[in-house]
């Protein structure tokens, strides 16, 4: 194991989360926010006497980088960053216990949207800027910004695919362009522009700019961390739609825009896994505003609210403009469908993923032909390319994991003895980073109810979740820790 390469990876995340809060600690500033102030400066301080330490501690680290020492780098770098990035919640007051502020943080990261606050608006303007930069920090992911920015000889030893293969969702990940570095930076500035263009969007609403930027994090991460008690609700149906835009934009593969600027938009029109996230999407607004008819004053009231749920809960965003746990049953099993299948592989959702759905799909498919005919080989082949079996072996190992650990997750929340539904939705909206759940943990309520120990095996699923649960299941493996 490359300790020093790992140590020397986690002093890089932490001067580069130092340099994240500093926006925070000048609104504060500019707010006169004394207590949100202090408490940035205090982390900020402290964060760069670590990294500058790790950093002096690891000089001339060996190298190699194998895949293992890639999936123990993202598993802890992701844990430190969460550790730390939950102080300035706790110094300032704003949430006195370390674990519920280590709850929103994480949920903040790792892009799930899911609160343990009863209300935001009281919250300072830079504890709001942070939680919400929080998810556009852990959208792309944070190692994946590492790569783009960092300079050096360390990218032709090739541990960047190690990284990036550890950090970024999907069944596969390749690269865009030759280089892992230049890959890294695509997938940055293909999500700066959206994020840009999402906020000037916004803008045009006449929606307030600090509005503008924290909904526009929101939205590009698929986070849902709103400024308001009502979430998006507030504010005028143009926003809203255009909030429902950008969240399916986001929810697609990012090479699919890489592909659409090379002008191959054959590719992106017969990709496989981007027709069933548009048919899905399409399908699923469709029956929701059937099963809501008469439940709005407007056909076209409906269609907005069953458009915007649909795309916040297929992308794990988790906004709402409504308190969707009032609809009937049959919009709501829609809705926790799409919880579990998630956004398209490559993109900022979680979830399952559409890509591992289509895999699961093709490889059924095969498995019952060759009951038919025993004899018969055939391909699993994903827009007209032959899917490799060990792509196939790891989706059906991951399936059952993320099984497992759904089940073991809700047997030990059901400790705190609430009803089956919103446990079961809890965890859910947790491991799939989605926020919102149903009942007790739904739109117009929040997640401060469970214990601490509830809270924190939600926390681990939620990182479970964001990494894809093998960069963190790998930690505890004996096997890992020997050489």
């Amino acid at each position: 194991m490359n300790y020093k390469m790992i140590l020397r990876f986690i002093s890089k995340i932490l001067m580069m989360e130092s340099i994240f809060m500093i926006p925070a600690y000048l609104l504060s500033v500019g707010y006169k926010e004394d207590a949100a102030s202090k408490a940035f400066l205090i982390t900020i301080l402290f964060t760069i006497v670590i990294s500058a330490v790790l950093y002096m501690l690891t000089k001339g680290p060996k190298q190699k980088f194998y895949a293992k020492e890639g999936l123990v780098c993202v598993g802890i770098c992701w844990i430190v960053l969460s550790l730390v990035g939950a102080l300035p919640f706790f110094l300032s007051g704003s949430i006195p216990n370390y674990i519920d502020a280590l709850f929103e943080i994480v949920s903040g990261f790792t892009t799930t949207g899911a609160s343990i606050l009863p209300e935001v608006e009281s919250l300072s303007h830079g504890i709001l800027y942070w939680r919400s930069f929080s998810h556009w920090i852990g959208g792309m992911g944070v190692l994946v910004l590492l790569l783009a920015v960092s300079t050096g000889n360390e990218q032709s030893k090739g541990f960047t695919m190690h990284i990036l293969r550890a950090e970024s969702p999907g069944p596969k990940v390749g690269k865009l362009v030759p280089k892992m570095k230049q890959t890294a930076e695509i997938l940055y500035l293909l999500y700066i522009l959206l994020t840009v263009l999402d906020i000037f969007f916004l803008l045009l609403g006449r929606m307030p700019v600090f509005d503008a930027i924290c909904t526009a994090f929101g939205t590009a991460g698929t986070g849902g961390f709103g400024i308001k008690n009502d979430s998006i609700a507030g504010y005028s149906p143009y926003i809203q739609n255009v909030c429902t835009v950008f969240m399916l934009l986001f929810g697609v593969n990012f090479s699919c825009y890489y592909l659409l600027l090379l002008r191959h938009f054959k590719s992106v029109f017969k990709d496989q896994e981007l027709r069933l996230y548009i048919a899905s999407v399409l399908v699923s607004i469709g029956m929701i505003t059937w099963n809501l008819r008469g439940f709005y004053g407007s056909f076209g009231e409906t269609l907005r609210h069953a458009a915007f749920q649909v795309a916040s809960i297929v992308t794990t965003t988790g906004f709402a403009t409504t308190d969707f746990d009032l609809w009937p049953a049959f919009s709501k099993g829609i809705l926790l469908c799409l919880m579990l299948v998630g956004a398209c592989a490559g993109s900022t959702g979680g979830g399952f993923k559409m890509g591992r759905l289509l895999l699961i799909l093709k490889g059924l498919r095969r498995s019952v032909r060759q009951i038919v005919h025993p004899g018969k080989v055939e391909v699993v082949r994903v827009n007209g390319r032959p899917v490799d079996e060990k792509v196939m072996d790891n989706t059906n190992a991951y399936l059952v994991a993320y099984t497992l650990i759904m089940g073991l997750s809700f047997l030990l929340i059901s400790l705190d003895n609430f009803s089956v539904l919103t446990n079961i939705s809890a965890v859910i909206a947790c491991f799939n980073n989605i926020g919102p759940g149903l009942e007790q943990v739904g739109p117009a309520c929040n997640f401060g109810d469970f214990s601490i120990f509830s809270k924190c095996v939600l926390i681990a699923d939620m990182l479970a979740g964001r990494l894809e649960i093998f960069p963190i299941l790998i930690l505890f493996s004996r096997t890992t820790w020997k050489n």
